[in-house]
C-alpha cells in the first residue's frame, strides 16, 4: 500500500503567519530562530519569504511575545532550579537553541552566582535519586557515576569532591586522571 503524499500548502499571509507564531509561542517559549524554522515552512522559498518572517519577528518583539533573552532566563532558571543542571549543561542546550553566546554568557552568570554548584551536585543526586557505589562493581559504577554528573554539566572537580565525600574503597584519584577541569562529555538526550 503506497501512502500519499501530503499537499503542499499555500503560503501564509503576513496576518495568517503572525497568527501562526502565536499559536506556536502560545504553546511553548521558543526561541527567534526556532520559530522562524517552523515558520519556514509556511512561507514562500526565498527572499520574500524570510522578509516575511522578519517582519512577523519584528512585530512579535515589538508586542513583547518574542525575546531570546526572556527565553534565556526562564531556561537557565527552570533548569538550575527544578532540574538541579550544571552550568556547562545548560550553556550547551542554550547554544543549541541559537542563542547568541553573549546572551548565554551574561545569563549564566547571572543564574549561577549565588548557586553553590557542589550542593546542586547533591541535589541532583538525590533528585535523581543516585546510590553510593558498593559491592564487587564499585569502581565500574563509580566510573558511570562520573560519566552521568559530568554530562549533567557539573565540574569535575566538585564531581570529585562529592566521590570523595563517600569515603569510597577505592581510588578516586585514578578515575580523575583522564579528567580535567574544562573537559565535558555530551549529553545522551
Amino acid at each position: 500500500m503506497a501512502f500519499a503524499r501530503p499537499q503542499k500548502k499555500d503560503p501564509l499571509n503576513e496576518e495568517q503567519l503572525l497568527e501562526y507564531a502565536v499559536g506556536a509561542l502560545a504553546r511553548r517559549m521558543r526561541t527567534v530562530r526556532d520559530l522562524k524554522r517552523l515558520m519556514r515552512t509556511r512561507v514562500e522559498p526565498g527572499e520574500p519569504g524570510e522578509q516575511l518572517m522578519d517582519a512577523v519577528c519584528a512585530r512579535l518583539k515589538e508586542l513583547g511575545y518574542l525575546s531570546d533573552k526572556r527565553f534565556a532566563a526562564d531556561y537557565t532558571r527552570v533548569r538550575v532550579e527544578h532540574e538541579k543542571l550544571g552550568r556547562r549543561r545548560v550553556q550547551q542546550a542554550l547554544a543549541q537553541k541559537g542563542i547568541h553566546k553573549d546572551l548565554i554568557a551574561t545569563t549564566l552568570t547571572a543564574a549561577y552566582e549565588g548557586v553553590d554548584e557542589l550542593a546542586l551536585v547533591r541535589a541532583y543526586i538525590a533528585k535523581k535519586r543516585l546510590q553510593q557505589p558498593t559491592g564487587a562493581d564499585a569502581q565500574k559504577q563509580t566510573t558511570r557515576l562520573v560519566g552521568r554528573l559530568m554530562r549533567a554539566g557539573f565540574s569535575s572537580r566538585t564531581v570529585f569532591k562529592v566521590l570523595r565525600e563517600w569515603d569510597l574503597p577505592l581510588d578516586v584519584d585514578a578515575l580523575e586522571g583522564g579528567a580535567d577541569s574544562d573537559s565535558y562529555a555530551e549529553p545522551d538526550e
